[in-house]
């Protein structure tokens, strides 16, 4: 099968005959990742997201409810416990370090994979990935953004944005990522929704990848795509923010090529991802186009 990029380059919007719907169906792509379109909700609503997006990069313990009291005590925020508590788990897809109940967004009818990493010495590129999304606020909007990043060297080796967190995205993302590099031994994920779902896993494992999956709360290793989604947000996001999402793609390309290729992280001596990740192909310096 085509590469994704191939396929969606296909897609003929002004087909008389062939809606995008069906056209998507015949070529066995995901509609969500299609237009760079921000997902739409009411002003109060980003606003509320904008706020615990950035004041969870600082307090990752805090779940929807300290949120909730950090909103209506400290900001003078007249909003209601649910309506937090679905914009934290369901927009926003956060969860807290602490276990608890709603540490991750797990579908109970999903199987779900043990945890791998514990006391596992990571001493090659391409022996374990660990894949998340985060929440990227818009001016009028906001997308999700999922990236796959290489324990050992810490390079990101695939991203792609989307205005849904749909399970199909995932799966057609990380068999990308399969087709254009190495697979890793190990794939790490969380226990949300997306990830524990059939046509994910079954991608994982068809490729022979073993699949290991975080427990309550955050693990330690999860901790390196974390500080990767903190990176993107207060060195360029924060900074820039996207006016909308050709903008976005345009600056999340520029800064994972800069973060990959150029920036130097004290967790690997200081060292450039690049050097550290040896693959048979070329290195990416991004993801791939819409």
């Amino acid at each position: 099968m085509k590469p994704i990029a191939e396929r969606r380059n296909m897609i003929d919007k002004g087909h008389d005959q062939l809606s995008i719907v069906k056209q998507c169906e015949l070529l066995n792509l995901s509609r969500s990742g299609l237009y760079y379109q921000p997902a739409k909700t009411s002003a109060l609503n980003l606003k509320l997201m904008s706020l615990m997006d950035e004041h969870y990069l600082d307090h990752p313990y805090k779940g929807a409810r300290r949120m909730h009291v950090w909103l209506r005590k400290d900001l003078k925020y007249d909003v209601s416990l649910n309506r937090v508590e679905n914009l934290y788990y369901n927009k926003m897809s956060l969860r807290s370090i602490l276990p608890g109940p709603h540490t991750s967004k797990r579908n109970k009818e999903h199987k779900t994979f043990p945890y791998l990493l514990r006391e596992l010495a990571v001493t090659k590129p391409n022996q374990v990935w660990g894949t998340d999304i985060t929440y990227i606020p818009m001016a009028n909007g906001f997308m999700y953004l999922i990236a796959i990043i290489d324990l050992y060297s810490r390079y990101v080796v695939h991203w792609s944005v989307s205005n849904s967190m749909e399970a199909e995205w995932c799966a057609e993302f990380i068999q990308e990522a399969f087709d254009l590099h190495s697979t890793p031994q190990i794939l790490n994920t969380d226990q949300g929704s997306q990830f524990t779902s059939a046509v994910f896993t079954s991608t994982v494992l068809s490729a022979g990848v073993k699949l290991s999956m975080d427990g309550k709360g955050r693990a330690t290793d999860n901790a390196f795509i974390e500080r990767l989604w903190r990176s993107v947000k207060y060195e360029k996001i924060y900074i820039h923010p996207p006016k909308d999402g050709v903008d976005l793609y345009r600056k999340l390309k520029e800064y994972l090529y800069y973060y990959n290729n150029e920036r130097r992280h004290s967790s690997i001596e200081d060292k450039v991802p690049a050097t550290q990740y040896i693959t048979l192909k070329p290195p990416l310096s991004s993801s791939r186009a819409a």
